[in-house]
């Protein structure tokens, strides 16, 4: 990735592969948005109708990184993929910068996917053509001389990182070579939007890492909007601004990326989140009792931070009365991060005789004793 940084920037490339709008300021800038209007789509099957979209009403800002998350077949392809009319919805509005897409004749629906480009999960890359060749399918499909074609695409391909690999196949390249493939192939039409649909779950920890900077980047340079869905919770929290969790076609929550990971209202969103949290340690489970044992009994109390308030040990320390030989305080584990500038998670703390749990209060968002353990096994 050290030459990703210097390949972003790069007047040249960026300043010609940014949508016309990106040169406004970013108060005047609209391109990029996308609104739905009580939004549904249903499907015919041998059951009957089959509803996958109802009453979806919701705002995509410009330049942000928007996630659209779900449990399988919640509907999240279903709306990705009406921003690009890819489908029709059954009720409701699409709005793209404010117009109906709905209403384009062949000729603007043709302009309209050269504004909201699209990378897959699975590449979508032609074996018998080199990078050079796949970059440049859109472009000559719409028909540009050859040598505006070759200048786009080396800009593409210097944008992504992959300067040098135009000659090579598919079948030369790693996983995540692909996917820079196929982003640049998005890219070299100029789009306002930038639609990602599952684009890193068939890849390693580490080339999703990769990808997720580049996009992130890509964002940022560009002003480009992307909107992305995943199953998986990791993506979300890394790059995106704002994000809706999809139930069974309706929204069941949507707000601020921080907000939604520290406080899931919604049972789907935090069985979404389960995998992310780390249960109580197995050795604190075997020993943890609901009542008191004895006199030297320890409070295990959990102290949750749902990104308004951000953990203070020296607080904690002097609210126990740590230094004065008053009382103890041990952190037991941390599942803290910082998302969005925001502490979010929990500490686990366990408090000896004479502190009062509930002098914590006031030092985070949430506090709960989870019962007493026998300090002597320490």
């Amino acid at each position: 990735m050290t030459g990703l940084a210097a390949n972003l920037g790069r007047r040249s490339a960026v300043t010609e592969l940014a949508p016309a709008a990106a040169a406004a300021t970013p108060a005047l800038r609209k391109a990029g948005t996308v609104r739905f209007e009580a939004l549904g789509k249903s499907y015919a099957s041998s059951a009957g109708q089959v509803q996958a979209l109802a009453g979806i009403d919701l705002d995509i800002r410009a330049g942000e990184i928007f996630g659209i998350i779900g449990r399988s077949g919640a509907g999240k392809s279903s709306l990705l993929r009406t921003i690009n009319r890819l489908e029709r919805p059954s009720t409701g509005r699409v709005l793209v910068d404010g117009e109906d897409i709905a209403a384009l004749d062949e000729a603007g629906l043709v302009a309209l996917r050269r504004r909201v480009g699209m990378v897959f999960q699975h590449f979508n890359l032609l074996s018998a053509k080199t990078v050079r060749g796949n970059v440049a399918l859109p472009l000559r499909v719409a028909g540009l001389p050859g040598g505006e074609i070759a200048r786009r695409v080396d800009q593409a391909l210097e944008l992504v990182g992959l300067t040098g690999k135009g000659d090579t196949y598919p079948s030369r390249l790693s996983g995540g070579q692909k996917q820079r493939v196929g982003i640049a192939r998005a890219l070299v039409s100029r789009p306002e939007i930038l639609l990602c649909d599952e684009a890193t779950s068939a890849l390693d920890p580490e080339t999703t890492v990769s990808i997720l900077r580049l996009l992130r980047n890509i964002n940022r340079r560009l002003g480009l909007t992307v909107v992305l869905i995943t199953h998986e919770m990791s993506v979300i929290r890394e790059i995106c601004d704002r994000v809706v969790v999809l139930e069974a076609g309706r929204i069941a929550e949507q707000g601020p990326v921080w907000q939604v990971f520290g406080a899931p209202n919604h049972a789907a969103t935090q069985a979404l989140l389960q995998p992310l949290q780390h249960g109580l340690p197995e050795d604190l489970v075997q020993r943890l009792r609901d009542k008191r044992h004895g006199a030297g009994d320890e409070t295990l109390v959990e102290l949750s931070f749902l990104g308004r308030n951000a953990p203070d040990l020296g607080q904690l320390a002097a609210v126990t009365g740590q230094g004065a030989g008053r009382g103890r305080l041990r952190l037991v584990s941390s599942q803290l991060e910082r998302i969005q500038g925001h502490s979010i998670g929990k500490l686990l703390v366990a408090l000896g005789p004479g502190v009062a749990p509930e002098a914590l209060a006031p030092l985070a968002d949430q506090t709960r004793i989870l019962g007493y353990v026998d300090a002597s096994d320490d």
